[in-house]
Formats: C-alpha cells, structure tokens, sequence
C-alpha cells in the first residue's frame, strides 16, 4: 500500500542522512582529493552513490539475511561505526586512512566517503522507523546536495574558511553521536 509522502519524515531522515554522510565536513578531504586527481567527477559519484543507498535501502534486509546477520545485530555495529565516525568529527582525529587514489570518482567519493558503512547501517534503521518512499526523496535530496557541494566545493572552502567548516563539522558531529547512542539503545534490547 502506497504511503503519502511525509515531510516530518522526509525532513528527519533527510537530516539524519546528511549527519551521517557528512558532505560538509567532507570538504577538506574533497580539496585534497582535487588536489591530487585533478579533476573530481561529481555527477559519476553522485549518481553511483544514489545508487548504491536506494539499492541497499531495497536489499539490505536480504543481503544480510543471505550471510545470516540480523537487522538489530547490523544496527549495533553500525551503531559503533557512527560513534567513532562521529568522534572523528568531534575531535579532529582520523581513526581510518586509506591509500591515495588515483581517481575521484566512485571510489573514494561515492563509496566509502558518501555512501559509507554509516550511510548504509543509517539506512536499515532509517528503515524501521519512517516509510520507503520518504527515505527515497530523502536520499534523492542529499545527492542533489551531495552533487552541489562537489560542484562548488573550492567556493563553499573560501566563503566558510577552514574555522567555519570545522564548527559545522563538530556540530554535526555531536548530532551524529546522539544518532549512534540512540540506534544502540534501540537495538541492543532486541539482541537479548
């Protein structure tokens, strides 16, 4: 049964997604990724990572299913992930690195950067909570936003200037830990 669109949820998933995927905060890292490719596809990452979330937001349940882990179980984990990517945020650290890449495209910018482990563990849970359809527009709204701040990302660096990209990133940071400490409350009563 088709559920009319809900723009409380639209807009909470829609927030929780753009806490989670963290294209702001992502700016530094998106300068140094020009920097060193050249020149950053933005409509191949964006379009891929669209692609990857509503994929995952339709077969995520099975996959897991398929290798025997629960949605609660994923959820828990998922929940650690958003912790320590949300102490990343807070305290400025880098807990994960990985190798240079040689292009800027899908890997590192559509997968793991936008649609990362948070972004997909969000979605299972997104998905208890709220209707398809209304995590689908959310999801189509932050890759539009996602595309717009690729597009733009040098000229949003020198409005902001590094202090302003950093407050926002530590803001959403703490958002994103309150996100981790709930999804782990909700999900590891049901473990047990």
């Amino acid at each position: 049964m088709f559920k009319v669109l809900d723009v409380r949820q639209i807009f909470t998933a829609g927030m929780v997604l753009f806490a989670v995927i963290d294209i702001i905060g992502n700016i530094p890292i998106i300068i140094d990724l020009r920097k060193k490719v050249g020149h950053i596809q933005s409509e191949k990452a964006s379009i891929v990572a669209g692609i990857i979330m509503i994929v995952f937001l339709f077969l995520g349940k099975e996959i897991l299913n398929l290798i025997g882990i629960d949605v609660n179980s994923f959820a828990v984990a998922g929940s650690f992930i958003l912790f320590f990517l949300a102490l990343e945020m807070i305290l400025g650290i880098s807990l994960y690195k990985d190798d240079a890449p040689e292009t800027a495209s899908v890997v590192p910018l559509a997968f793991p950067l936008i649609a990362g482990a948070g972004t997909m563990t969000s979605l299972v849970s997104l998905q208890a909570e709220y209707e398809t359809v209304n995590i689908i527009v959310a999801i189509i709204i932050n890759i539009i936003f996602v595309y717009l701040v690729l597009k733009s990302s040098s000229k949003i660096e020198k409005i902001l200037g590094s202090q302003g990209i950093n407050v926002i990133r530590k803001v959403f940071g703490v958002i994103l830990l309150a996100i981790a400490v709930k999804l782990f409350a909700a999900n590891i009563q049901n473990l047990f």
